[in-house]
């Protein structure tokens, strides 16, 4: 991910410093309980005393100097640390690349989704007191972007909230399905170690033991993840979209904040630009983009190839800062939103009371007139007479032969918002 939409507590969590520990971590992991099983001799347990004062970036570069040569980064990895100490020997013993890998995927991807979900969750109260705080709130609804029936402001969010709830959810059901490691060999065999190896060293990591792995962890528990933090993406986005739609000039019922030094244009002085929320749909893009290549990475050849690991290295650091990214800034825009209710009044009347139909289609029907009749009726009056809808309703004499004058100021004056508390009282 560019610098540009990097957090750096996310960027810490992907860096190469961090990766290189947990494979680390893994092997040292490893190596004890090997020596607890008498499986490797005791004095294998020094390596943790000389690497105690161990420096990273020094191991990193030297690293890349061996990979050069031996273009493989785990066995480049090893050789750097046998330099450092003799008994690194021991480390790697029965092992493949993989097992060092994707264990320690296992556990930066759960810290890089943990640190997701705790600014998810943040988000998502916003999202609730916004709910609460506008539950009777008017705002005209739209369909197709043209005035349907009048909502509340409150009902869009809880919509949102709802939404977001489920999201999180599947996010802790994606923490859950990445914690499994493997330490099971070359095909996934163990047939230079045992599943009681795996199992010790899993419970050390505070991860679960894969129950049938092949050289890898199987890569339909990475595509669940990915496709969970799109549908999680998904979610801001479609509240940004309405952001969007809802701040047009035209519109002008929801604002971004717009702060004082900020300018909107560098040819137009009085441009207020929704950039916040473009630039969330914009890598929402990005995001959904990466649907396609994880899921490709669940079949590979026979017991594994390397077509995946080039697409991970991107993938999976780029699209949980995007999302981390996503999530801040939602949550700013969200709390600094100002919401116009004295221009979602204006446009809710500026109009007339055209929208008023369905109650009187539903008032006709129960009189005897057939539903075809009386559709006819009122899209005749509120498509000619869209603006003069009140009067032309009231002195319409197919109408008047059907509704006396109290049901029509019934249905002038239907009441969209009965049932609001029923809704919140359902929910929550």
């Amino acid at each position: 991910m560019i610098k540009r939409y990097l957090l750096p507590e996310i960027e810490e969590i992907w860096s190469e410093e961090n990766k290189i520990k947990k494979w680390l971590e893994v092997e040292l992991a490893v190596l004890e309980v090997q020596v607890e099983l008498g499986i490797i001799p005791k004095e294998a347990l020094k390596i943790k005393e000389d690497i105690k004062d161990i420096n990273y970036n020094w191991l990193l570069k030297r690293q890349s100097e061996i990979e050069k040569e031996v273009e493989h980064d785990v066995i480049a990895f090893l050789i750097a640390l046998e330099e450092i100490s003799e008994y690194a020997k021991y480390l790697h013993y029965g092992l493949t690349s993989s097992d060092v890998i994707d264990t320690a995927n296992a556990i930066i991807f759960r810290e890089a989704l943990i640190l997701i979900k705790k600014a998810y969750e943040e988000f998502i109260e916003v999202l609730k007191e916004k709910a609460i705080k506008y539950k009777y709130s008017p705002i005209m609804g739209r369909t197709h972007g043209v005035y349907a029936e009048p909502t509340t402001i409150g009902l869009k969010f809880l919509n949102y909230y709802s939404e977001a709830l489920r999201n999180l959810k599947r996010l802790n059901d994606s923490i859950e399905e990445i914690s499994y490691g493997k330490i099971s060999g070359a095909v996934g065999n163990f047939a230079f170690l045992s599943p009681k190896i795996e199992e010790l060293v899993m419970e050390k990591l505070n991860l679960k033991p894969e129950n049938v792995s092949t050289q890898i962890i199987p890569r339909d528990r990475y595509a669940f993840v990915i496709n969970n933090l799109v549908l999680l993406s998904e979610n801001i986005e479609r509240l940004a979209l309405e952001i969007r739609l809802l701040m047009r000039t035209e519109v002008g019922e929801f604002l971004e904040p717009f702060y004082q030094k900020q300018r909107g244009s560098s040819a137009m002085p009085h441009k207020k630009n929704p950039i916040r929320s473009e630039r969330i749909n914009g890598l929402v893009r990005l995001i959904r983009g990466y649907l396609i290549p994880i899921n490709e990475n669940v079949a590979l050849w026979h017991e594994r190839d390397i077509s995946h690991s080039s697409v991970e290295r991107i993938i999976l650091p780029d699209i949980t800062s995007a999302i981390y990214y996503i999530i801040k800034l939602s949550k700013n825009i969200i709390e600094n939103l100002i919401i116009d209710e004295q221009r979602i009044k204006e446009n809710m009347e500026k109009f007339g009371k055209f929208y008023l139909t369905q109650p009187f289609l539903l008032k006709l029907v129960q009189k005897g007139i057939s539903r075809k009749v009386a559709y006819e009726w009122l899209k005749r009056i509120s498509q000619f007479e869209k603006e003069n809808f009140e009067n032309a309703i009231k002195n319409d004499p197919e109408i008047k032969k059907y509704l006396n004058e109290e049901e029509i100021d019934e249905c002038l004056n239907w009441n969209y918002f009965k049932n609001v508390d029923e809704i919140y009282k359902r929910f929550f």
